[in-house]
């Protein structure tokens, strides 16, 4: 059986890294999401939140963008 979400039932591995990354730079989850449509990624404040409780999956896209946004490394967002 193939099994496509985390022990503790999450469907991301980068949410609590996104959401303490976003805390960080003290913005919003809608400041993020319009930095995220600035650099052409169609998503909402709603989806960040998903991302970050772990209810949203997110692409390799997605990821990049972030690590873009942030000034890190995708590797940083992705680790436990």
């Amino acid at each position: 059986m193939f099994i496509n979400k985390t022990k503790d039932g999450l469907n991301n591995v980068c949410g609590k890294n996104i959401s303490r990354f976003r805390r960080d730079i003290k913005i919003s989850q809608r400041e993020l999401a319009d930095r995220m449509q600035l650099i052409g990624i169609d998503i909402d404040k709603n989806a960040i939140q998903r991302i970050e409780c772990g209810k949203r999956f997110v692409t390799d896209i997605e990821i990049i963008a972030f690590a873009k946004i942030f000034n890190t490394t995708f590797e940083e967002l992705l680790k436990n």
